[in-house]
């Protein structure tokens, strides 16, 4: 049984495959075209899956796709009849819309076929139903709480319930146009990062500040019942719809908050102008106000639901910080968050719920490592190299462990491409950039030779999983880091570079079992220095994170990295 999972016309669009109940691939479609958060339709990444698993079109037996323009649709006339959006805001919904209704046809494209040779149903599914199967049938829980929370999807930015085996149960949902999600998005604008998928930014600028503008958020958004409530007298997108351009490229998003935000904060802050404290301040503010309501939302959740266990999703699922607080402010002991929290695991997430829901299949199936993208041979590799007229040398693999721990110590910075590439927004060890947490030059380092970045941001710790409760406060695995938690205050001299400015740290625990040539790395340089730890940021430089061999050479080339390590081959700067 062979099932293809797709999100596509929005950003982060991408594919997956699952054969059996097993997953067998699942790629972005960004790491094919290199244009961050690309949407549209995944071409490449169904290409991708369909030649992982060695299947033309006609294999098939199901597709499914993470959106469906007919739910929720009498709340979306209520809302048509009672607040009479502008016509532009009207027709870019239909424009999205009418899209599927040339699924066939762009999946025969894609697949390089004709329409006719497509004999698989096509599910077009509800978004926040897939955001729940992307988390709770692929969790090890048999029962749990689930909440999706989201911008938007399909009218809806939040949908709170349950799953138990098989089956999900929907408690409630927060239409259009309240949603947490628009608000850190439009929040992010007004501080003037204006990227598509900025609010990490943001999240990151929160500690450098203090919440002096928390009851101004109060009022912006506060708790009702079982969600919240948005003071729309803040936004326009109610009345104008949100002016977004997406069409074969990335995402772009105009601000939608109104001038009484900026008579409630100030005036908004201008793209690469100096960032004040009050920016600190406001984002200091908005991180905590978002935990608020999400803490609020879960509390009520398992009010309703009693249960241990929460599996969580949606792109508001991304804010690690919140994530990392969620066990020490609501009841919940064991939390599930799915590599690919955001939209681009929907794919995943409609995949199974095919699988699980439609077609009442058993659970058999736990995603737990991220390692599903394109993979290469040393000999291609090595060709790689050579059209770069680089001459590497070949390491057996204790050699090569022991040649990167010498430069890692003696504070260089190493790109790390190894196996299958990671699916989701986070280099987890086989995409990397490595280097020696013990140096505290070494954030100013890496954003000063290679990524070019703000220097706010912090970079990542990966630590062995089972010394997770030795350095961090919550001994709890995060496997995809998508948890923030606090670095036990005797540790943090010890390792500078990945303890950010308030005592955190966005740790990766790293399992033998799932990447045992990263566990083994980090073990080495543990035996070494006695620190379990390795600084791990993404193989790339504002672009997405590379895919294949030739990506990451130029990457290497273009930028000061020390070192270079493709499989079994080690090429440095005295290569070149």
């Amino acid at each position: 049984m062979n099932i293809l999972g797709i999100n596509a016309y929005h950003g982060d669009a991408s594919a997956c495959l699952i054969q059996n109940g097993q997953l067998v691939a699942a790629v972005e479609e960004e790491r094919f075209t290199r244009v961050k958060h690309w949407a549209g339709f995944p071409a490449e990444s169904i290409r991708y899956c369909l030649q992982v698993a060695r299947l033309g079109a006609a294999d098939l037996d199901h597709v499914a796709v993470s959106f469906n323009p007919k739910a929720n649709l009498n709340r979306k006339l209520l809302f048509t009849l009672q607040q009479r959006p502008s016509l532009s805001s009207l027709l870019d919904r239909f424009n999205k819309q009418s899209k599927s209704t040339s699924l066939k046809e762009e999946l025969a494209d894609a697949c390089q076929c004709q329409p006719e040779d497509i004999h698989a149903p096509i599910h077009t599914l509800e978004h926040h139903t897939t955001h729940f199967a992307s988390t709770f049938f692929v969790s090890p829980f048999e029962k749990a709480a689930i909440l999706s929370i989201d911008g938007m999807g399909d009218f809806v930015s939040t949908l709170s319930g349950a799953g138990e085996g098989n089956n999900l149960e929907y408690f409630s949902r927060t239409h259009f146009p309240h949603s947490i999600g628009y608000l850190y998005n439009a929040i992010t604008l007004y501080l003037g990062f204006f990227a598509y998928g900025d609010e990490y930014k943001v999240m990151g600028l929160a500690p450098y500040g203090e919440p002096e503008y928390l009851e101004a958020f109060r009022r912006i958004i506060s708790p009702k019942g079982d969600s919240f409530e948005m003071n729309l007298d803040y936004f326009t997108h109610h009345e104008q719809g949100i002016a977004m351009k997406w069409d074969n490229g990335a995402p772009y998003v105009e601000p939608f908050y109104s001038p009484k935000l900026e008579d409630l904060l100030g005036p908004a802050r201008q793209p690469k102008s100096e960032i004040t404290s009050k920016h600190r301040n406001i984002a200091a503010s908005l991180q905590a106000v978002t935990e608020e309501i999400i803490f609020h939302v879960l509390n009520r959740l398992s009010d309703r639901y009693k249960s241990d266990n929460l599996c969580l999703a949606g792109g508001v699922a991304m804010n690690s910080v919140a994530n990392g607080k969620i066990t020490q402010n609501t009841p919940f002991k064991n939390i599930y968050i799915p590599v690919g929290a955001a939209d681009n695991g929907t794919c995943i997430g409609a995949a199974f719920f095919v699988w699980n829901q439609i077609l009442k299949k058993p659970r058999q199936f736990i995603l737990n490592h991220a390692y599903w993208g394109s993979e290469f041979s040393d000999e291609e590799c090595l060709l790689a190299l050579q059209a770069h007229n680089l001459h590497p040398k070949q390491l057996e693999r204790e050699a090569l462990l022991n040649q990167v721990v010498d430069a890692l110590c003696e504070g260089k910075v190493v790109g790390w491409f190894q196996g299958r590439m990671e699916f989701a927004a986070r280099a987890l060890g086989n995409r990397s950039l490595l280097a020696d947490p013990r140096r505290v030059d070494m954030r100013d380092i890496i954003n000063l030779k290679i990524k070019f970045r703000e220097k706010f941001r912090p970079f990542a710790p990966s630590i062995l999983e089972e010394r997770v409760g030795e350095y961090f406060e919550i001994d709890e695995p995060a496997p995809f880091m998508e948890k923030v938690f606090k670095i036990r205050p005797e540790k943090r001299e010890q390792i500078p570079a990945v303890t950010h400015v308030d005592g955190t740290g966005r740790l990766q625990s790293v399992s033998r079992q799932t990447n045992p040539l990263y566990w083994d790395l980090i073990a080495k340089f543990a035996q070494r220095t006695g620190i379990p730890i390795v600084l791990n940021t993404s193989l790339n430089e504002n672009e997405p994170i590379v895919r294949t061999p030739t990506e990451a050479i130029q990457c290497f080339l273009r930028t000061r990295m020390d070192a270079l390590v493709l499989g079994s081959y080690y090429v440095d700067r005295t290569f070149i």
